[in-house]
């Protein structure tokens, strides 16, 4: 095995173990099971993890069970405290009002009640950059396919300004749905991506935050508004895996795809249809279709 194919295989038995962490955030993560699943040493495991993440591997777990507990009490409203406490590895509640609070800087319920989402963003911004870093996407062209797609009317919050305050649209588009029985189980999800958040400024920022719907949307105290994605053909490529690493999937359409494919752009943003969710599915286990609109 050359070094190229050595370093990589290394680096894949690590990401295993990232993969399994997620799946397993309710259970007992010992340094044991952990080296383990890459087949290392107990002994060296904790040191090979942080020299090649930069951040130490009980510490990778708390942020991850934390960034689920989060989500699960800002959008899961109907998911007891208790319940989110134990599938987080707690044993009660108390202990896991005493981690919550020491990782985000709010309780459970004041989070569940009032979440500052700045505050959270720089709690998990370390969790973000490892895997923006090491969990990308191998995308080829292989897996992009030509399809039509099919206008559809959506129901529309937008958001406008910081994307570090997006649970807050997402908050009020929840609750929205579910006032006006929109659950995902019934009408497709999706995002309109106007801007690249990392070439932005942050007031102006510009996301939609889409819900199918045959019906008018009316008057509403959400500001929700009715719109259309139009149909047509599209480039679609499956991303499957964090939101921390989508940028990198439609840099991918954009930077390689596109140039090779002799294919020219239409004049609508590109977007996204919410396939399967976290906090409902492990992170890693997130499906995001993107399309890039072609003409």
């Amino acid at each position: 095995m050359n070094a190229n194919a050595a370093a990589e295989n290394y680096r894949a038995r690590l990401r295993r173990v990232l993969d399994y962490i997620d799946a397993h955030l309710g259970e007992e993560l010992s340094v044991e099971r952990l080296s383990g699943v890459a087949a290392f040493s107990k002994f060296h495991f904790h040191r090979q993890f942080t020299e090649l993440y930069g951040l130490g591997v009980f510490r990778y777990v708390q942020l991850s069970r934390m960034k689920r507990a989060s989500y699960q009490l800002a959008f899961r409203p109907q998911m007891p405290i208790f319940e989110i406490a134990l599938s987080s590895g707690y044993e009660g509640p108390e202990a896991f009002a005493r981690a919550f609070r020491k990782t985000i800087g709010q309780s459970p319920s004041e989070f569940r009640r009032e979440p500052q989402w700045e505050p959270w963003y720089a709690s998990c911004l370390p969790l973000s950059e490892l895997r923006t870093a090491h969990m990308k996407p191998r995308n080829s062209a292989e897996q992009v396919k030509i399809v039509d797609f099919v206008e559809t009317p959506v129901a529309v919050f937008e958001h406008r300004g910081d994307p570090r305050r997006i649970g807050e649209s997402i908050r009020k588009f929840v609750e929205y749905r579910k006032q006006n029985g929109l659950p995902p189980r019934v009408s497709r999800t999706f995002n309109l991506f106007y801007d690249d958040e990392r070439q932005t400024e942050p007031e102006a920022f510009r996301m939609d935050l889409c819900a199918s719907t045959s019906r008018e949307v009316g008057p509403n105290s959400f500001g929700i508004v009715g719109k259309v994605i139009p149909g047509g053909r599209c480039a679609m490529l499956r991303h499957i895996g964090s939101d921390d690493t989508l940028p990198a999937t439609a840099a991918y359409l954009y930077s390689e795809w596109l140039p090779q494919s002799g294919e020219e752009l239409r004049d609508f943003p590109l977007f996204c249809e919410r396939v399967k969710f976290f906090p409902d599915v492990p992170e890693h286990e997130s499906v995001t279709d993107v399309y890039l609109p072609l003409k």
